[in-house]
């Protein structure tokens, strides 16, 4: 249960509307500068864009192409950072790009490329780059196709294979800073008087209450709404009483989202050990192939998208381009439909710019000013990536103090780790080693280390009242039981879509989530005192979720699932 009447108590010098990677981050910042911060989000945490990216934390290589120089220097410098502020989730790796002949990089390109990346990361503490002659590349990576091969490079960047956890711990940061974060909250009204908004209608999308969210006189709403920034900046509601807010408000187009498809396989023939980022035979798009989970994460395509927002799916021509592009780089792959284990598609909160190609459109930031548009304490996020967010708080949280007239305090986000943070050499892990290794095995310490880092320990704790909830949800999988009480008591969990999916990744590992789905329902009605009927519904919703976004259209037509 909400206090939705402490909330409404309450007046607000920040108010975030979006719960992705970057609304996370914004919260974040404010909640630990000081700002009386409410962070709202129609869904869950980063259910959105922030939760289908290719969960990479990196420089932007091809960006250097479009002479997006300081883009590249600035997502250089987080991706050092969120080594060093999250380094339980944020691991270095080793990506190989194969050169071709015959494709619209030459060997030259790319080592100028590498030169200048690792100029631009003069500060990294991750190895440097290396050229392999065609030689050597062939020595390395015999299953590569070797037609028209002239070599390739090696570098490092790197991921977050949790990506949502990432989102997660932003937003637990900020709560425990003082912010107030709401999930399954639809704001549905912004109440614009004079030239300020001062408050705002929100819905509880679960339950149907509606209650307001006012601001301070000095109050700054953030638009961090990803693919809704337009919607949301449509929602403003004059409020006629006020002689000065008849003049109509004309909100242009900001948004230009493209849509980006994945598939997940298991390993296959000819599977590298390091990522892959190559270039499609058929038409030079790059793409990753990247060991992920003991899986291949393979992706991503880039299209305009203007369809609903609310179900996106990778469809069956995305997944057949992704599947032939694969099977063309290493020829014993011999990847067909049969080999799909789970497929997702989002879009990227890219900046209008229409006429320019999908892959050509800036992937730079901007804080658009509602100033422009006659709302004086509004600022609207277009664009922004996962490596950025923290840069991108940053920057919003400069912008609000100056709105407000106060003094710009400095950011701690740079320097303060995010809450799980612990590094490989922390005594805590061999203390819990030591402590639980009699009662789970060193398997899944290790993988709840790697999921909540030092708070693996209070996942773990569960089990001492109740050792039932130390076995494992799936027999394939290290994932416990104990994650799921978890994820409801602490990580604001509130549907097996949630937890299955996002707080774990065991539906992207297992079957769609669904072998898993009669053991979570018990765990929740016996530890976290969901009702049958709550659990029935949730069931349902977790079946049409998949359907909808995640299993494949030819399964579906098969009668596959």
């Amino acid at each position: 249960m909400r206090d939705y009447q402490s909330i409404k108590n309450t007046s607000y010098e920040a108010i975030i509307i979006g719960g992705g990677i970057n609304g996370a981050g914004v919260a974040r910042d404010a909640a630990l500068r000081g700002l009386k911060t409410i962070l709202i989000e129609k869904n869950d945490f980063a259910s959105g864009s922030s939760s289908w990216s290719t969960r990479l934390v990196h420089g932007g290589l091809r960006y250097l192409e479009y002479f997006e120089l300081p883009l590249v220097r600035e997502s250089l410098k987080e991706r050092e950072i969120l080594l060093n502020i999250a380094p339980h989730l944020v691991k270095p790796l080793l990506l190989t790009v194969p050169v071709y002949g015959d494709r619209s990089r030459p060997y030259w390109k790319i080592w100028a490329g590498m030169i200048l990346y690792d100029l631009f990361s003069f500060d990294k503490t991750l190895p440097g780059y290396r050229m392999l002659n065609k030689a050597k590349f062939k020595r390395i990576f015999p299953t590569l196709d070797p037609e028209n091969l002239s070599g390739g490079a090696q570098y490092y960047d790197a991921r977050v294979a949790h990506a949502e956890r990432l989102c997660l711990e932003n937003i637990i940061s900020a709560k425990e800073a003082g912010a107030d974060v709401l999930n399954y909250v639809k704001v549905t009204r912004l109440h614009l008087e004079g030239k300020k908004i001062t408050h705002l209608t929100c819905k509880d999308t679960l339950t149907g209450e509606e209650f307001t969210v006012k601001g301070t006189e000095d109050a700054v709403i953030v638009n961090t709404s990803g693919p809704w920034v337009d919607e949301v900046c449509g929602s403003i509601e004059i409020e006629a009483t006020k002689a000065d807010s008849s003049k109509a408000i004309v909100h242009g187009k900001k948004m230009g989202p493209t849509k980006g498809s994945h598939i997940v396989v298991d390993p296959f023939p000819g599977a590298p050990e390091s990522g892959l980022y190559v270039e499609a035979k058929s038409d030079g798009r790059p793409f990753f192939i990247l060991p992920w989970l003991g899986k291949y994460l393979i992706g991503t395509t880039d299209f305009p998208y203007h369809k609903d927002l609310e179900s996106i799916k990778a469809d069956n021509d995305e997944i057949d381009y992704l599947l032939t592009e694969t099977n063309n780089i290493l020829p014993t792959a011999n990847l067909s439909r049969q080999d799909i284990k789970f497929t997702y598609s989002g879009v990227r909160p890219l900046p209008n710019e229409a006429g320019k190609k999908a892959g050509s459109i800036t992937r730079s930031h901007i804080l658009f000013d509602g100033k422009k548009e006659g709302v004086f304490n509004l600022i609207s996020l277009i664009g922004g990536k996962l490596t950025t967010y923290r840069q991108v708080g940053e920057e919003i949280v400069d912008a609000i103090l100056k709105k407000q007239g106060k003094p710009i305090s400095s950011s701690k986000t740079a320097l303060q780790p995010l809450p799980g943070a612990i590094k490989a050499s922390n005594p805590l892990i061999q203390k819990t080693i030591d402590l639980y290794r009699d009662k789970v095995s060193l398997n899944i310490i290790a993988h709840l280390f790697s999921l909540y880092g030092a708070r693996a320990v209070s996942v773990l704790e569960l089990t001492e009242e109740n050792p039932e909830l130390a076995e494992t949800i799936h027999p394939e999988l290290p994932d416990i039981k104990a994650q799921l009480v978890y994820g409801v008591r602490v990580e604001f969990a509130l549907s097996l879509v949630d937890l299955i999916r996002r707080r774990t990744a065991i539906a992207m590992e297992a079957n769609y989530g669904l072998d898993v789905l009669t053991t979570s329902i018990e765990v929740l009605q016996k530890y976290c005192n969901w009702s049958a009927e709550r659990c029935e519904l949730a069931r349902s919703e977790y079946i049409t979720y998949m359907k909808n976004n995640c299993i494949p259209d030819f399964e579906l037509e098969a009668n596959l699932i």
